[in-house]
């Protein structure tokens, strides 16, 4: 790994400082309590995409000059008529099973899956259910409506094994889902499938697409009930103190160039390395090759073990707590725990304010990088991380 430097050139901070990673010394936190006639609908089979693979959901770019922007205006003038004109063609009453005829149909062994509510009355009044499946690459959509009266195990392990039967594809080894609230329903028509449901945020694709699908089919469905707000809301625990066996030994604010993290993700499957990427390119990160991206170093003299306890918690991101002086992990879909503690002073204050600065002019773009050493080049483990808005649905 290109070693790291210290985040946001120009404020002057000296982020590559190591810090020991010792237990917060500030107030325990407290885990939260969790909190008629079928919908007819046409499907599409192999048609066109409905949501196209190359159509950027969050584009996120570094180019701000005035010359480049009008070097585009024109594309983009185009690819904005081009999907306004698809969004015309799309029609809110029809379900998706489509496959990309391009796609390796026995190399897609995960899914990403949601099961819940939409903004959508049926004609009894009752809102309607769906179930969206996809894989990280969107080679693979299927959509599915439902009447609330047949919302069990046994409706979805049906309706996920037809996804495998209409589509021509194996049943996945992996399903990952968002909502715990679902983890039951999901878990058993999983588990009577043989699929290994992971509760996990980072259903990117899943999320990103679900957006798409609130501009482009929900809100134009005549049922659509504007301002219902989503039935099965995101869950966010306080922070917990962290399990003994995922502690380091120290960590630092970091920063990588975007080219550097482009070749550590592209590296994972290669090395065989501990950690999980992203699709930047089917999340339209167009940012410059020399862009900065925040992240977190982990130095640990365990540090292989260390970095396979981390592999399987599904990490999706890390924040700072400015208040409590704290760093946050975030893990499958409502654990949060403190991962890290520092002094708090006005300089370390200033610093963790501008990792998250940098955070956010990154579109939300960070790292999670654990080494065996802080100066040296290599990792044994690279998760990249993004920051993202709940659904709307």
């Amino acid at each position: 790994m290109t070693t790291a430097t210290a985040v946001v050139a120009g404020h002057g901070l000296a982020l590559r400082r190591s810090l020991h990673l010792s237990k917060p010394s500030c107030a325990t936190f407290s885990a939260r309590a969790l909190p008629p006639a079928a919908h007819c609908c046409r499907t599409v089979v192999a048609a066109a995409a409905p949501s196209s693979r190359t159509c950027r959901c969050r584009s996120v770019s570094s180019e701000s000059s005035t010359a480049a922007a009008a070097d585009t205006a024109d594309d983009e003038e185009e690819e904005t008529k081009s999907d306004s004109e698809e969004e015309e063609e799309m029609d809110p009453l029809a379900e998706v099973c489509y496959l990309d005829p391009e796609a390796d149909a026995e190399g897609i062994r995960e899914w990403e899956l949601d099961f819940c509510s939409r903004p959508i009355l049926d004609a009894r009044g009752k809102k309607v259910w769906e179930l969206v499946v996809c894989d990280a690459t969107l080679s693979l959509q299927f959509t599915r409506f439902f009447p609330n009266t047949s919302i069990n195990s046994v409706t979805l392990r049906d309706a996920l094994a037809s996804v495998a039967t209409s589509l021509g594809v194996p049943l996945p080894d992996r399903a990952r889902f968002f909502r715990s609230q679902m983890q039951t329903i999901i878990s058993r028509a999983c588990n009577e499938l043989g699929v290994k449901a992971v509760p996990s945020r980072r259903c990117v694709s899943l999320l990103l697409w679900l957006e798409e699908r609130y501009e482009t089919v929900y809100s134009r469905h005549p049922g659509f009930q504007s301002g219902t707000k989503p039935l099965l809301t995101l869950d966010n625990p306080f922070p917990t103190s962290l399990p003994e066996n995922l502690f380091g030994d120290k960590w630092a604010f970091v920063q990588l160039p975007f080219s550097a993290v482009r070749e550590e993700v592209e590296s994972l499957e290669r090395r065989y390395a501990f950690g999980a990427g992203l699709d930047l390119d089917l999340l339209g990160f167009e940012l410059d090759e020399n862009t900065l991206i925040p992240g977190v170093a982990v130095e640990s003299s365990r540090a292989k073990p260390l970095a396979a306890w981390m592999n399987g918690l599904e990490i999706c991101s890390m924040e700072v707590d400015t208040g409590r002086a704290n760093l946050i992990l975030s893990a499958g879909v409502s654990t949060r725990y403190v991962y890290a503690g520092y002094q708090k002073s006005a300089a370390t204050t200033q610093e963790a304010e501008a990792w998250e600065a940098a955070k956010k002019a990154c579109g939300g773009l960070h790292f999670l990088a654990i080494q065996e050493n802080l100066n040296s080049d290599g990792c044994v483990g690279f998760w990249l991380l993004l920051d993202l808005p709940p659904p709307p649905v």
